[in-house]
């Protein structure tokens, strides 16, 4: 076995050697680990495909310049896709944890069984990109992959105690706005972002009456999910450590806020299923939810309106720590360019 199979130059924050110590001790096959190589995701955890006694598995553990919140977030996500396992949510299957941060030094960790599936965000498969009414099923899979969470009664299948849905709608303004104020802690002025103070009053004053709680995944779009290669069907809904009890609708508006507009050929991040064209207009998602769903629809606005506000503010965070060299400089530039955009959405909602 050569150097490089065993280990990239990609590869940071995974001591391979403790790794296979790990999964002797869990019983996760025999001999060395090999062929490691990154997996793209999200802008914060690291994860690693690999393979072992001929069993492929991906690793997920936390950034490389771990958060305080990045252990106890893996963990929620262990916690999740376990309880996940028998229901008709898609998701990766969960092969098992490590949590506690000693084996890697700096993080928790967990392994997952490979998802053969396609991010949109990233790339399609031929088929995806000759046909135009796969593409339009695609965004319409999204929704119907959506719909499978609101399917789920989170006391059943032990996820009651996740979330705090009492109160979730009132406290999620106060909660972001403090969230903005406290990277003023990492050199950030606070005012980069145009009609913070709006957006936030726009919120408050509009607040609908608080709905049924249902399982919430919390970071619900495009780059999250996995298509199957050779059709419009989504496989695996990933990255669930923001997942919580709460409502529902707001994944709905979170998808709808970095969705491409109807003729558009961008979506807000870049995807490229939007770049292909032929995709589901945000209509169509929404007549598609309402026709499948059982949660009425009357204050959708408003949950985009706090989607825009939200995720903003949380990508807002990857370029205050790429001015403290926590994150690349480019990748900083990208998520407050989006930012900005979702901001302006938000605008466009309340007008």
């Amino acid at each position: 076995m050569t150097g490089t199979s065993r280990r990239g130059p990609d590869v940071i924050g995974l001591d391979l050697p403790a790794v296979e110590r790990w999964m002797d001790s869990a019983g996760l096959g025999s001999g060395p680990v090999s062929h490691v190589r990154p997996v793209g995701g999200g802008t914060q955890n690291l994860m690693y495909r690999f393979e072992r006694d001929g069993i492929g598995y991906v690793l997920r553990r936390g950034p490389r310049h771990p958060r305080p919140e990045s252990d106890d977030a893996l963990r929620r996500e262990m916690t999740v896709l376990r309880a996940l396992g028998d229901t008709g949510v898609p998701h990766p299957r969960l092969l098992g944890g490590c949590e506690t941060p000693e084996v890697l030094g700096d993080s928790v960790f967990f392994l997952m069984e490979p998802v053969d599936g396609i991010n949109a965000m990233v790339a399609l498969s031929p088929d995806q990109q000759a046909s135009a009414d796969i593409r339009h099923r695609m965004g319409l899979s999204v929704v119907d992959a959506l719909l499978t969470l609101d399917a789920v009664d989170p006391d059943e299948i032990g996820l009651g105690g996740i979330g705090r849905p009492d109160g979730f709608l009132e406290r999620q303004v106060r909660r972001w706005l403090d969230q903005l104020d406290s990277y003023r802690r990492m050199g950030y002025s606070g005012n980069e972002i145009p009609g913070v103070d709006t957006i936030a009053e726009w919120l408050d004053c509009h607040r609908p009456p608080a709905a049924d709680p249902g399982l919430m995944h919390g970071d619900f779009h495009l780059g999250n999910l996995m298509f199957a290669p050779d059709s419009s069907k989504v496989v695996a809904i990933v990255d669930w450590e923001m997942c919580t009890i709460g409502d529902p609708l707001l994944d709905l508006g979170w998808l709808l806020a970095v969705w491409a507009d109807a003729g558009a050929r961008t979506d807000l991040m870049g995807s490229r299923l939007a770049g292909a064209g032929g995709i589901a207009t945000p209509d169509e998602l929404i007549a598609r939810y309402a026709a499948s769903g059982t949660r009425s629809l009357e204050h959708l606005d408003w949950y985009r309106v706090l989607a825009c506000f939200k995720l903003g503010i949380v990508l807002e965070g990857t370029y205050v720590r790429s001015l403290a060299g926590m994150a690349t400089p480019e990748l900083g530039v990208e998520m407050h360019t989006r930012t900005l955009q979702l901001f302006e959405r938000a605008h466009r909602l309340i007008r």
